[in-house]
């Protein structure tokens, strides 16, 4: 099994970056525990632009994850398990191996799936185990019929109204060093992807929920999600909670975003 480790010091000058972005007033320091995700800020792999795909992303194959010859790549979902805390300014090693790569065809087409597990260590202890899950499809068609999103639950015991614009996600991409060029680059979105705006990344969503979830839950064990239907950039989002339970409503009603939360015992 191919294995992939790469080493980073949680700077928290990225996570005070990202605090900011978000409109959030506090700011982390050496030593201060870093919020759910955040170690998505961490552990780049630039690379050249003779090694990026036409989207703006590492070109596949060769790595974990194969070249299905499939063109678009979404992030699809993830579950995430909090072991230990990880701590801003010190030293983090990131474990990948590529745990499945399956293929299928679906309403619209071939799609390729890719599921990489990630554990986050610091001081030999391991903090974080993530499961990544990837999709990968075909270029959409004029004469393509958009599948129809469903619809968001109504009953929320909790919510929270979330605003996005194109700055926001510029400064997502840069500080999670996310090419992908469907956040950022509007004729390439529309054009070749065929979506109506630049599209707000999944992981900021999940973010998003993440830190609501803690706000009211307190510390989180686990966390999964699973994005049904794309957001875009001049929408307004609502957070909602019922219990364990989470999603991410459009403006309209629909469903972007399906989670489960579950805290930490007390």
């Amino acid at each position: 099994m191919t294995q992939d480790t790469q080493t980073d010091v949680m700077d928290p000058a990225r996570a005070a970056a990202l605090q900011v972005a978000l409109g959030f007033e506090e700011r982390i320091g050496a030593g201060d525990q870093l919020p759910p995700f955040f170690h998505q800020l961490y552990f780049w792999s630039p690379q050249p632009p003779s090694g990026l795909g036409r989207d703006g992303h590492p070109k596949v194959g060769g790595g974990l994850i194969p070249d299905m010859g499939l063109p678009r790549r979404m992030w699809a979902g993830g579950r995430l398990q909090f072991h230990k805390p990880l701590i801003a300014g010190s030293m983090a090693q990131r474990r990948s191996v590529q745990e499945s790569a399956t293929s299928k065809t679906g309403r619209t087409g071939p799609l390729g799936f890719v599921t990489l597990r990630h554990d986050v260590l610091q001081d030999g202890h391991l903090c974080l185990t993530e499961w990544q899950d990837l999709v990968y499809r075909q270029d959409p068609s004029k004469t393509d019929i958009k599948p129809k999103a469903p619809l968001a639950r109504t009953d929320e015991t909790d919510q929270r109204e979330v605003a996005f614009d194109s700055t926001l996600l510029f400064r997502y991409s840069a500080l999670t060093f996310n090419g992908h060029r469907i956040h950022y680059d509007l004729d390439y979105a529309r054009d070749v992807e065929g979506y109506d705006g630049l599209v707000v990344h999944g992981p900021l969503l999940a973010q998003l929920l993440m830190l609501f979830a803690e706000d009211l839950m307190g510390p989180l064990a686990e966390f999964s999600f699973r994005a049904s239907s794309p957001l875009m950039h001049f929408e307004t989002a609502t957070l909602c909670r019922n219990g364990q339970a989470m999603w991410v409503r459009g403006p309209d009603g629909r469903q972007c975003m399906t989670a489960e939360a579950l805290p930490q015992s007390e």
